[in-house]
């Protein structure tokens, strides 16, 4: 006899985790059945629920003066729609063959069993802390909750010195660079890559570095941190790299994420090669018929290469948790993968990309050829018409779209959503030199910066076939 049944007709739904994936999947399940249908159980570890992680550095900077102002949806909000949020209380095991959560009350300690009818998985990522000495230190932080955020800003205001290290520059590493300089700190940032932005080719990386250094960054790349070095009181007071020594007051780690599967995979459920869960189309783990993942946990299917990959985005966890919850609750939903398109800014530069890099399209077999062009975001002779850099990458033989990437000042960073669609559509880059975009001076050129690397690219592909 399934718990269902022992319970009557009605259901019950475990939700792991009360972030974007975990909450959206309760919240649609919870529009398609009823309380007296389905009960609802939703387990989060933390202080808060359905938050904006994107929008922490941000927050830190001052750009958002609330923390409460980057939560979509409260404890109170959800219990209101009849879904027991348990806050605090964090799964220490997943039983598949009991059909059982073992969950911890982390202020008090204790311990219960809960069973379930579905599981629905969206445990997000972790920030990646490597093991070195002195990084568990005062005055280390990883950024990946509010709470994290919280004793960041904590930190700021109790430290007399003005010295920030940030390690890594991904997207959170050069957010956080931005926001600590808006503080009013002197910032540098310790990158073991070539040049910041590694989702971007080392070309368009170098325009993100020297925007970086026009706004008084640091910028040390090829560097790659030994030991964090503490003081007499033990808190940080240096980063070390094997050629030098870097003072720090405050230190942030932008290192990247890992999926957090320790749950998942202690229960035998697969996973990838990137370490995140395996779901098929309808965001079931694959190979388990009443479990559902989504968020920064799993691995999604590249809809260019053809591979799995791990793209930890709120977007994306957003569209899985609408997806599980509607299967969940009786309906069908599919997710058939994703493109890889990105924002970010530092101060008024804005980075965009979509699809491939060079260096992915090589891992993926493929032979393609490669377009860069200048441009600007309105007709020329329109004030305030600022430039942009568009590098296109197109398959040599078909012509086939596999990315692009986008550096430029305001107007630039949103076009990448023209390449995103093309991407979707399979579309060659001859077919995207006749989309009709909009035009008028104040918003493109007559030949819009996308559509003119596309022809560029056109050119290039009929010149090597």
């Amino acid at each position: 006899m399934s718990t269902g049944a022992a319970r009557g007709t009605r259901e019950r739904l475990v939700v792991v985790g009360g972030d974007a994936a975990g909450m959206s999947a309760a919240s649609q399940a919870r529009r398609l059945k009823g309380p007296d249908e389905l009960e609802i159980v939703a387990f989060e570890r933390g202080h808060f629920s359905s938050f904006s992680a994107c929008g922490i550095p941000y927050w830190v900077g001052g750009d958002v003066t609330e923390r409460d102002a980057l939560i979509a949806r409260t404890p109170e909000e959800h219990r209101a729609r009849d879904i027991d949020l348990r806050m605090r209380t964090e799964v220490t095991e997943i039983d598949v063959v009991g059909g059982r959560v073992r969950a911890r009350d982390v202020d008090s300690g204790a311990q219960s069993w809960t069973s379930y009818d579905k599981l629905v998985i969206g445990t997000g990522a972790r920030p990646i802390r490597p093991e070195l000495p002195g990084i568990d230190a005062p005055g280390v932080h990883g950024v990946q909750t509010l709470d994290d955020g919280q004793a960041l800003l904590d930190t700021l205001a109790r430290t007399r010195g003005r010295r920030a290290v940030v390690v890594g520059a991904g997207y959170i590493g050069v957010e956080m660079a931005e926001a600590l300089i808006n503080r009013g700190y002197e910032v540098t940032v310790v990158n073991r890559g070539r040049e910041p932005m590694s989702t971007l080719d080392p070309d368009m990386g170098r325009m993100v570095h020297e925007a970086m250094e026009g706004l008084g960054i640091t910028m040390v790349d090829d560097a790659e941190v030994t030991e964090v070095l503490t003081g007499d009181d033990g808190r940080v007071r240096a980063v070390a790299t094997r050629d030098a020594e870097f003072p720090a007051d405050v230190v942030v780690l932008g290192i990247g994420v890992r999926p957090e599967t320790t749950l998942a995979e202690a229960a035998g459920l697969p996973i990838g090669a990137h370490g995140g869960l395996l779901t098929d189309l309808a965001m079931r783990v694959r190979g388990h018929g009443n479990i559902w993942a989504g968020g920064d946990c799993v691995e999604v299917l590249d809809l260019v290469s053809g591979q799995e990959r791990h793209i930890p985005l709120g977007t994306h966890a957003n569209k899985h948790g609408q997806v599980v919850g509607t299967n969940v609750g009786g309906g069908y939903a599919t997710f058939p993968g994703v493109v890889g398109t990105a924002v970010s800014k530092v101060c008024d530069l804005e980075i965009a990309r979509t699809g491939l890099r060079e260096k992915d399209a090589r891992r993926a077999g493929l032979r393609f050829v490669t377009a860069t062009i200048e441009s600007t975001s309105r007709a020329g002779y329109y004030p305030d018409a600022s430039p942009m850099t568009v590098k296109m990458l197109a398959e040599r033989r078909t012509g086939r779209l596999l990315g692009v990437q986008i550096v430029g000042r305001e107007g630039a960073g949103k076009r990448v959503d023209i390449a995103a669609v093309a991407l979707t559509a399979g579309m060659t880059v001859e077919q995207m030199t006749a989309l009709d975009l909009g035009y008028a001076p104040p918003f493109s050129p007559v030949w819009d910066p996308v559509l003119v690397a596309a022809r560029k690219a056109a050119r290039e592909v009929e010149r090597q076939r």
